[in-house]
């Protein structure tokens, strides 16, 4: 809509210098105006925004989006709408870099449905987010889909609307079968074995080393998506565990359907009643992969190996 207070443009660039002016120029409008700014993009970007702002930098809220992001189902509720949410009543703006060089080809659906899905998240408020994309370091294709998912467009040169904006496409096009592994355990459960799911999952972490803390992660993971699949997906599941590029995988699959393409993604109050299980997977795993359709639903929840390149 015209008149929407929320402004998602994507910022393509080349090189650091493109990148420094565009950014810190979108940090600096915003303290001038007294707005709160948060910045969220790779370490390498982050120095470079960090060394750029001097001292303006200490009004900034700098954070490490291979950390923070590393899951691109975690963003929307645990960097974006954690920031908006502390800062009703204003204008606030966040610098998002979700995608850069270096995302596999197994991270990327995710993270391109998070872009679409920000247009969701996000309409009404009071909020704007500007998504920078490498345009030496990406694949073209990840630029195509970029103005898919932003309605607003940014270079050097200026700004336009994106005549191709339709994020839904993003959405749906990523939502396709995820593949079979090669080798796996698996489980049958119901009501009256789920605990032996749960089981299997941490044995097999634990063997493959992961600690005492991550273990009661991958546990309640499982826990959670046991309970959807009992609860939602007519009362029964299949777990299938497997290692895969460094990560431990654990899928559960069931004859649900998600339909809300936001589940798991919008910070749920405490106070309310009702299932969080698929915003816990998020906030836990170090990627979720979801393929949902009429009587379908196949959700893979990614742990990095102990030891890892990728390991946090």
């Amino acid at each position: 809509m015209a008149d929407d207070p929320f402004v998602h443009p994507a910022l393509f660039y080349r090189g650091d210098r493109e990148y420094v002016a565009a950014t810190t120029a979108f940090v600096r409008e915003g303290l001038n105006l007294g707005e709160p700014v948060a910045v969220a993009v790779p370490p390498k970007n982050l120095a470079l925004i960090r060394a750029d702002l001097g001292s303006d930098a200490d009004e900034v809220l700098l954070l490490d989006m291979t950390s923070a992001g590393r899951n691109p189902g975690r963003i929307i509720p645990a960097v974006l709408r954690e920031f908006a949410d502390r800062h009703l009543g204003g204008h606030v703006r966040i610098i998002g870099e979700p995608i850069w060089p270096g995302r596999t080809v197994t991270e990327y659906p995710a993270c391109a449905q998070h872009e679409a899905l920000i247009n969701y998240a996000f309409t009404g408020r009071h909020v704007t987010i500007l998504c920078p994309y490498d345009l030496d370091g990406l694949d073209p294709e990840v630029i195509r889909e970029a103005e898919l998912t932003h309605p607003v467009l940014r270079d050097g040169s200026g700004e336009w609307h994106s005549g191709d904006y339709a994020p839904h496409k993003v959405v749906d096009g990523h939502n396709q079968p995820l593949g079979e592994p090669a080798d796996f355990l698996s489980l049958r459960f119901d009501h009256t074995n789920l605990t032996a799911a749960r089981g299997l999952a941490a044995r097999r972490a634990a063997d493959l080393g992961f600690g005492r803390a991550k273990l009661d992660d991958i546990r309640l993971t499982v826990a959670e998506l046991g309970a959807n699949s009992l609860d939602h997906g007519g009362g029964s599941g299949l777990i299938r565990i497997w290692t895969e590029a460094d990560r431990l995988v654990c899928e559960i699959s069931d004859t649900g359907h998600i339909i809300d393409p936001l589940a798991g993604r919008v910070p749920v109050d405490p106070r309310t009643p009702g299932s969080r299980g698929l915003l816990i997977v998020n906030l836990l795993s170090d990627l979720v992969r979801v393929h949902t359709r009429a009587g379908t639903t196949v959700i893979r929840a990614y742990f990095d190996l102990p030891g890892s390149r990728a390991d946090h």
